[in-house]
């Protein structure tokens, strides 16, 4: 099988065991297993066996079947064979009787025909009576035969009637048992059972009916006279007679009649004819004694009536026999023809096996073939199939897959060389990649050492910068305390300009008081004058105040001068000052930014220890990296001349195959 599917698991025992051997077929498992072991011929020997098997059982019993129903028809034949000499003898038994109740002259030489009859019924007894099983009835018979033949003469004729029937009715159960025994009461079909139970049971019977009536009705004839015990054995033979005529009529119906054949070599009419004449004068005698009726009259009318009779039991006797060996020889052609036609198939199938078996064969032999070329390298054959059957079609997808094969193992050498040349190559690229890696290792080497000197110098730098960051600090706080000191300078220098101009504003009202007042010292001393001596101390005073007023107009002048001057001077530091303000605001400025850019700048510093630091790290990762490049770069040049040698080993190997 392609495709095995294990079935989903339901309990733990599939996985072992019974389970275990059906998981995957189920029940196809012991076969699938069997014809797995084994190769296609004992396939072909077992699957020929299986079906030959149930056609030998059919063989066999249908042999058996037909053989039993030769042997049951051989056995019917054997029987009629047998019953002839107990009809013989049923006859001349029959015959000897009707002579001593008709004391007829010629007793003694039916008593021979008796014992010449019964002869050659004991020699069919001895050669048939052990497979008929007549023993019991045969002995009997024979006792009564030997009694009846060696004993004293019978008294009367009554006595001598009783007698020979008690013996012909032991005939009658021989006859009985030959039927049984050979198989004749258990026939079949149904036309030879109707002529086995005229010829062997109804007829006997029937001849043996009208014997005794005829004995019986010709001994009250001759004697003349019906005694009670006549009548009633009459009367009651004749009620047999009339149901035996029933029961033949319908076996005659039935089995000779409705087949035309036995109708035309099995003619009643005689004998129907004959017995209902005889049936008649009996019922005369029964009814009114027919005294008209003599003894030679009933006795021809009897013997009309055996005779045709008996000749009846002879032709359905004949043609049972003969319908018998019909069927014997039909069922032999039916047999040899059954197996013959059965021998016929089982040659066609065997034909048709071998044929097939051939066909297998011969495909997978030419497979086989062109697979063993294959293992030995040689793609330049090709199968050549026949035909349209699966090995045919498996011969075409072996061809289809050796184009394929030859296409692939084309492909394989031509890529088996590029990669050769791929792999020197790429040997050769990865020596110098290694060759360059391990410079790069060890530039990265010395770039990692001088980023670590970096490092430490950026380290250094941002203490420097933070101190530096510090003082500008600093700086910028005194800076703008300075600022603020100027400020509070030219505030002053302010105040002092507007008390100078204050000072210069009083000093000019005390100038002008001086001047008033040496006007008026002067008014006063014009006014002493002209007082005279009167007013010469007011002049004095006057010339005195006169002189103060002047003393103060010109300290007045020179202190006004002064403030002047002092106002001038302060005007001219509170414009320094104003000017020195200005630039201590740009010193503060420029501080603040200083202060401000120097954070940058220590920030910056920090973040560039941070990069640095982290470009170091990343240098000495790189460092790693390129050094396990390197190893990398030297287990790939490994590998690519280990490929390299593949390559070669690859297309060594692939050259085994022969395109062409």
């Amino acid at each position: 099988m392609s495709h095995r599917i294990p079935l989903p698991l339901q309990n733990t025992s599939l996985n072992s065991g019974f389970g275990e051997f059906f998981r995957y077929h189920g029940w196809l498992a012991p076969g699938i297993r069997l014809f797995r072991s084994i190769g296609f011929r004992a396939k072909a020997l077992w699957v020929a066996c299986a079906f030959m098997a149930p056609l030998v059982v059919a063989l066999y019993f249908l042999q058996t079947d037909e053989s039993s129903q030769i042997d049951v028809g051989r056995a019917e034949l054997r029987g009629i064979d047998y019953l002839r000499p107990a009809i013989d003898l049923m006859r001349a038994a029959q015959a000897r009787r009707y002579a001593l109740t008709a004391q007829l002259p010629d007793i003694a030489e039916r008593q021979d025909k008796v014992r010449e009859a019964f002869r050659a019924l004991s020699a069919h007894h001895d050669a048939l009576g052990k497979e008929l099983d007549d023993a019991a009835a045969f002995a009997v018979l024979q006792k009564s035969h030997e009694a009846l033949l060696s004993g004293p003469a019978p008294a009367t004729p009554d006595e001598a009637f009783r007698s020979h029937s008690e013996y012909v009715a032991m005939v009658t159960a021989l006859i009985g048992q030959v039927a049984n025994g050979s198989q004749l009461a258990l026939d079949p079909e149904l036309d030879t059972y109707h002529l086995m139970n005229l010829a062997v049971l109804r007829l006997p019977l029937q001849a043996e009916t009208t014997a005794q009536l005829r004995g019986i009705a010709t001994l009250a004839l001759r004697t003349k006279e019906l005694s009670l015990p006549r009548r009633d054995r009459m009367t009651g033979d004749m009620a047999v007679l009339r149901y035996l005529d029933a029961e033949i009529r319908n076996s005659h119906r039935e089995g000779v009649e409705n087949i035309p054949e036995n109708a035309r070599l099995v003619d009643a009419r005689d004998a129907r004819a004959a017995t209902q004449a005889f049936e008649a004068a009996i019922a005369r005698i029964l009814s009114d004694g027919s005294h008209d009726l003599t003894p030679a009259m009933l006795d021809n009318a009897g013997t009309a009536a055996l005779d045709h009779q008996f000749a009846l039991q002879k032709q359905a006797l004949d043609r049972l026999e003969a319908r018998l060996h019909t069927r014997i020889t039909h069922l032999h052609a039916e047999l040899y023809g059954q197996f013959g036609a059965a021998l016929f198939f089982i040659a066609l199938a065997g034909y048709l096996l071998l044929a097939f078996y051939k066909v297998m064969m011969g495909g997978l032999q030419e497979v086989s073939g062109h697979l063993k070329e294959i293992t030995q390298g040689n793609l330049t054959t090709a199968p050549r199939p026949w035909g349209t059957d699966e090995a045919a079609q498996l011969m075409i997808t072996l061809g289809e897959m050796q184009i394929s094969l030859r296409r692939i193992v084309s492909v394989v050498i031509d890529s088996a060389e590029n990669v050769q040349t791929a792999s020197g190559e790429i040997a050769s690229a990865s020596m110098d990649l290694s060759q360059r890696t391990e410079q790069a290792a060890a530039n990265l080497q010395q770039t990692s050492a001088s980023m670590e000197q970096i490092s430490s110098s950026v380290t250094q730098s941002a203490g420097t910068v933070a101190q530096a960051s510090a003082s500008v600090h600093d700086n910028a706080g005194a800076a703008e305390r300075s600022g603020q000191a100027i400020t509070e300078v030219i505030r002053t220098m302010d105040n002092i300009r507007a008390s100078s101009g204050r000072i210069g504003e009083i000093i000019g009202v005390i100038d002008g008081i001086a001047f008033q007042t040496n006007i008026l010292a002067l008014n006063a001393a014009v006014e002493a004058a002209r007082a005279g001596e009167h007013g010469r101390g007011f002049a004095v005073v006057a010339s005195e105040v006169r002189a103060l007023a002047g003393r103060s107009a010109t300290a007045a002048r020179e202190i006004k001068s002064l403030i002047s001057a002092s106002i001038e001077q302060v005007q001219g530091g509170s414009t320094v000052v104003g000017r020195a303000g200005e630039i201590m605001q740009a010193v503060v400025s420029n501080a603040g930014r200083i202060e401000t850019l120097m954070r940058e700048i220590a920030d910056s510093t920090q973040h560039q220890h941070r990069g640095v630091g982290e470009v170091s790290g990343a240098v000495r990762e790189l460092d790693q990296f390129t050094q396990q490049n390197a190893a990398l770069v030297e287990q790939t040049a490994a590998a690519s001349t280990a490929l390299a040698e593949q390559s070669r080993r690859l297309s060594s190997e692939i050259s085994f195959f022969k395109l062409a």
